[in-house]
């Protein structure tokens, strides 16, 4: 039965990426994969003698001595806890796309344009990388991409040379939240499980993270793509919204503004979110209200759009489709991971990789386990192979074991479209091809990966 779930989740991946040749949306073979392994569990629940508590991150060893009943609503938990987690990832990504969109419909963005002085493309792509860099810590990799790449459909209007900055974006927002406690799923994870803490996790991969971004965005300055200057398109001439610079402030404040609340109430991310897209939907809505009233009195007719909703039109205006593959891709995961078979990949991976390189106390694991780790993240979503890592390992809180972790999983995903939210939300936004991002980008990114790891091998001989 695991086999059978294993093949289907290898077919639908495999469509996931031949979306383009097949014709046939992403989403699609995401919610199929998902239903089906999960159907395939509920009808064969008696066969499977593991299954990986979540919650506890651990492997129950006695599942198979339970009773049919018994597993029967235990799967139920299961899944239950699994969707609970991802609609909170789910919700959170409609709360920051809707916040984006109210930006965009007062022409917030246009403010942002109008300070990027340069036209250079080498220069713009320094600028965006450090920015994805330093945003996604504080806002977290995935809004950071959300906003950055929002700006750039600003800024560039020629395709093809946007999603190869969009590429670099992932690339910078994955890393800039490797080092930040809030700035990853993964390391929030690894922070609230006590096992980093910020100062040490500061310490340890500020380095290793801003090398990973730093090579590849070096690297890709010398391309042919890179080289020039942007050439303006000829646009009409509009006046600028008289709300717009304040919506970008209030939005893009109401955004960073979320971990902050996190931190003082210790509720989850959406809540936080969602507080801030009421704030700024309530000023959205009165600026409408104003706008409306002042082109009445001016005679400018019935017409004008901010006589509907700016909170409706931005929430019609959401990647819905990309919203329901985040959906599929991340239960269809959920799946392995709880047979456990995640987990048994990990642990054998431990077992039969030849030790390279420095030992970590205690275990004796290897450094080449967890590279490969964060290699295995870029294919499966690194949530729960950091939830293996927390039950296979028991290294005290800051053992550099779980630093080298944080950055593994928090990076690796960039060498795979689909490999990290970033990557997914930039899939969806630009509707960028999984094989173009494998030809032009994976390799920035594994170049990237890899320079940080040497340096994190090397600092942490130094701390």
């Amino acid at each position: 039965m695991e086999t059978i779930i294993v093949l289907t989740f290898v077919l639908g991946y495999l469509a996931i990426t031949l979306e383009h040749n097949l014709k046939i949306d992403k989403l699609i073979p995401a919610l199929l994969m998902m239903a089906i392994c999960w159907a395939i569990i509920a009808l064969g629940i008696d066969a499977f003698p593991h299954w990986f508590d979540s919650a506890e991150h651990h492997l129950m060893e006695a599942f198979g001595t339970l009773g049919h009943e018994a597993k029967i609503e235990l799967m139920e938990e299961t899944l239950l806890h699994h969707l609970g987690k991802t609609a909170e990832i789910v919700v959170f990504l409609l709360g920051a796309m809707t916040i984006v969109e109210i930006i965009d419909y007062f022409d917030g963005f246009s403010t942002i344009k109008g300070y990027v002085k340069t036209k250079s493309k080498r220069r713009i792509l320094w600028m965006f990388g450090f920015l994805a860099f330093g945003l996604s810590a504080i806002i977290d990799n995935l809004t950071a991409t959300i906003v950055l790449i929002s700006i750039l459909q600003k800024i560039i209007k020629e395709r093809e040379l946007r999603i190869w900055f969009a590429g670099l974006i992932i690339i910078g927002a994955n890393a800039g939240g490797a080092w930040s406690p809030i700035g990853d799923v993964t390391t929030t994870m690894l922070w609230i499980g006590k096992k980093v803490s910020s100062g040490h996790l500061f310490v340890y991969l500020f380095l290793p993270s801003l090398i990973c971004m730093v090579v590849p965005t070096f690297i890709a300055s010398f391309l042919p793509i890179f080289k020039g200057e942007i050439e303006e398109e000829e646009t009409e001439d509009k006046p600028k919204n008289r709300f717009s610079s304040t919506m970008l402030y209030l939005g893009l404040g109401g955004i960073v503004s979320v971990p902050i609340f996190k931190t003082i109430t210790h509720l989850p991310p959406y809540v936080g979110m969602m507080l801030a897209l009421g704030v700024v939907a309530i000023f959205a809505e009165i600026y409408s209200s104003t706008r409306f009233s002042i082109t009445q009195a001016e005679g400018e007719g019935n017409d004008y759009e901010g006589h509907h909703s700016p909170v409706h039109h931005s929430l019609s205006r959401i990647e819905m489709p990309s919203i329901l593959f985040f959906l599929g891709i991340l239960m269809a995961v959920a799946a392995l991971e709880s047979l456990g078979i995640l987990f048994e990949f990990a642990q054998s991976l431990q077992a039969n990789t030849p030790m390279l390189g420095t030992e970590l106390h205690h275990a004796g694991v290897s450094d080449l386990v967890v590279l490969l780790l964060g290699v295995g993240s870029a294919v499966i979503d690194n949530v729960p192979l950091v939830a293996a890592s927390l039950g296979m390992f028991s290294e005290p809180m800051d053992n550099e074991l779980w630093h080298f972790i944080a950055y593994s999983a928090g990076t690796g995903g960039s060498m795979l479209i689909i490999g990290s939210a970033a990557g997914v939300v930039a899939m969806g936004m630009e509707k960028i091809d999984f094989f173009w991002y494998l030809k032009k980008i994976s390799w920035l990114a594994l170049v990237g990966f890899l320079a940080g790891a040497i340096t994190f091998m090397f600092t942490r001989t130094i701390f």
